[in-house]
């Protein structure tokens, strides 16, 4: 019950932040913002519940992001059709990319990722043919209006953003509490004893890839059709790194830690802008403290202290016998 309270205040707060925000500029970055949760909670999966660290997830994002850009102003696909393909076309390319490196563990399925996030970034940077090399992908049409509702609008720009974050958090809420969660979570806890329980390793790490990447590649799609201009730069590992650090921040492994870093953090280096090239010398140690006193994050450091507390609250209490009666010896 306090859980769905929680939920429902957030959504309460993202629907009432329209009419609180002081211009359009600040509906821009809380809609960049939860596009980049989207694509956080997707890396989460992966990594915070599966165990395997995907370093190229900024790559899959890019893939979901030229693939609206290709289809829409090369051949004039319409965006939605464009933009339900930006998930396929992510989670098709992981599912070759998950049979090769997923028989890889710990920081060598990183690496082999890494490696190849930059080579999809080097595709997209050289390929002119196709993705229009260094110059980007312009002219990106914004989502064709439904039910009335024009999009080309930052106000319902930010609301069409606001519901498939929604319906992202929605689904990651199923996916997790089902049996299928409860399977990624055991393979994180140890791939040998995930197996002894008659745990497919390779099938459910594939599996979890592919709809880790199938949120990243969604995330893509709606970033190019809220930027309308694309560029090799999406593709970048550094990307990565900042939803890895929202994950960090949020609490890993949890369903509202990513949500939280990747909304609080934009906010945070906006706020220190006024320093400029200095601002990274206040945000630095502020990072370092907080993986240090919070090691779990702000959500994950929460419930920790929430099971603590209820595990002394539910305390056995003494067995005492009748005065007088003792235990009979045989």
């Amino acid at each position: 019950m306090n859980a769905k309270i929680g939920w429902s205040a957030l959504l309460a707060l993202g629907l009432a932040f329209p009419f609180m925000a002081g211009n359009d500029y600040h509906l821009t970055v809380m809609s960049t913002a939860y596009i980049y949760a989207i694509a956080t909670v997707g890396l989460n999966l992966i990594t915070g519940y599966t165990g395997q660290f995907n370093l190229a997830h900024s790559g899959f994002m890019a893939v979901g992001a030229y693939t609206v850009g290709i289809l829409t102003v090369d051949y004039q696909v319409p965006f939605w059709i464009a933009f339900a393909l930006s998930g396929v076309v992510a989670a098709g390319i992981g599912f070759f990319v998950g049979l090769v490196s997923l028989r890889l563990k710990t920081h060598f399925f990183s690496i082999f990722t890494m490696c190849v996030g930059y080579i999809m970034f080097l595709l997209i940077e050289k390929w002119d043919s196709l993705t229009h090399g260094t110059g980007g992908i312009v002219g990106i049409p914004a989502p064709e209006s439904a039910f009335g509702l024009d999009f080309s609008e930052p106000r319902t720009q930010y609301y069409l953003v606001l519901l498939f974050l929604a319906l992202s958090m929605w689904i990651m809420h199923r996916i997790v509490n089902s049996l299928l969660g409860r399977t990624f979570v055991a393979i994180r806890n140890g791939d040998d004893l995930a197996q002894a329980l008659g745990i497919n390793l390779m099938r459910n790490k594939l599996l979890a890839f592919m709809l880790s990447v199938f949120f990243a590649g969604l995330a893509g799609g709606l970033y190019a059709g809220y930027v309308r201009f694309l560029g090799p730069e999406l593709a970048s590992v550094e990307h990565t790194f900042d939803m890895t650090m929202y994950m960090l921040i949020g609490g890993i492994g949890t369903m509202a830690g990513p949500l939280l870093g990747a909304v609080s953090m934009p906010w945070l280096t906006q706020q220190l802008q006024f320093l400029q090239d200095y601002r990274f010398v206040v945000f630095g140690p502020l990072l370092v403290a907080l993986v240090i006193f919070l090691p779990h994050g702000i959500v994950g450091t929460w419930m920790a202290r929430r099971k603590r507390k209820a595990a002394q609250q539910v305390s056995v209490p003494p067995v005492r016998l009748p005065a007088g009666k003792g235990v009979r010896r045989a």
